[in-house]
């Protein structure tokens, strides 16, 4: 069942996600995704597209931890190196050149490489497609929700008791959709490393005013906000709108630096306290579901202050 649902007015494609109850990111959610983005690329037709939720008060909590937890197929006493991940990778680039070759990796272990691929190529086509892409952030963007957000060319978010962030050390990961590369060119080295460091989110004033978001906008004119900044910039020329995204978002270190992001990731993903701590982290969401609560900056204290699991025990 498609997760992601499209409207179409005039020139502006809103493509609205939607994955109960927390809005969790997943592999499919970002192929499904990438299908949407390559039908639409040169069709002229179309001049932005907005990237929303209609979930109140979500926008992408973050990417589903039980895919990352399950993925690497390595015994828990053991992880995999650093220099392993890169040669990996690389291999699997090969790999997924031949045709079939992607359906085929779905089926084994390598889906979380094959994803982790996935979730780059998605976001380097958002960034060089002709169109101009706009994040809604109604709510709560976090890990893969950010990054998809720092994906697109515009982010406009709700005020209110909302978080937008990386918060993936808090359970001794990195951040894995580009989170390192792009947060850095958004808002400079300095504040972006000490962020990842500390994994706290930012409200959207505190985003805003370090340049994380564009805008910050009352929830409740969100939505008519960012529709008349859609309409606008649906009009400019397609032709310049790639050529402008092409040059400002062409960056040969960026490649490198993904591809050093990817193998940091697959290695810190697949080590014996990561897995145990993002299955402790399991726990704590499958509770607050059965319990009907929401995943709110209140329920995570623990972890934001780094009592919920011990890594240097």
């Amino acid at each position: 069942m498609s997760k992601i649902r499209t409207e179409r007015d005039g020139r502006v494609l809103t493509a609205t996600i939607s994955n109960p109850p927390y809005n969790f990111l997943t592999g499919e959610i970002m192929k499904e995704l990438h299908e949407l983005l390559l039908e639409i690329n040169g069709d002229r037709s179309i001049g932005t597209v907005v990237l929303a939720s209609d979930l109140d008060g979500i926008f992408i909590s973050h990417f589903d931890v039980r895919e990352l937890a399950v993925a690497p197929d390595v015994p828990m006493d053991q992880g995999v190196p650093h220099a392993v991940a890169s040669g990996t990778l690389r291999l699997q680039g090969v790999i997924e050149q031949i045709p079939g070759a992607r359906n085929a990796l779905s089926k084994t272990a390598a889906a979380a490489v094959s994803d982790l691929l996935h979730f780059h190529e998605t976001c380097a086509l958002m960034q060089r497609i002709d169109k101009v892409l706009i994040a809604s952030i109604n709510g709560r963007a976090l890990g893969g929700g950010s990054e998809l957000a720092l994906a697109c060319d515009i982010r406009i978010m709700a005020q209110g008791p909302f978080q937008i962030g990386q918060p993936e050390v808090l359970i001794g990961i990195i951040p894995g959709g580009g989170g390192t590369q792009r947060l850095p060119r958004a808002i400079g080295h300095g504040r972006a490393l000490e962020l990842l460091l500390e994994g706290r989110p930012l409200s959207p004033m505190e985003a805003l005013d370090i340049g994380y978001v564009n805008h910050v906008v009352a929830p409740g004119d969100l939505v008519e906000f960012t529709n008349i900044t859609a309409h606008r910039l649906s009009r400019r020329s397609n032709d310049a709108v790639a050529a402008i995204k092409r040059t400002v978002n062409g960056d040969a270190s960026l490649a490198k630096g993904l591809h050093a992001e990817r193998s940091a990731f697959l290695s810190t993903v697949s080590s014996k306290s990561a897995r145990t701590a993002m299955r402790a982290y399991i726990d704590h969401i499958d509770a607050l579901e059965a319990a009907g609560e929401d995943l709110s900056i209140e329920s995570l204290g623990q972890w934001l202050d780094g009592t919920a699991y011990d890594f240097n025990a």
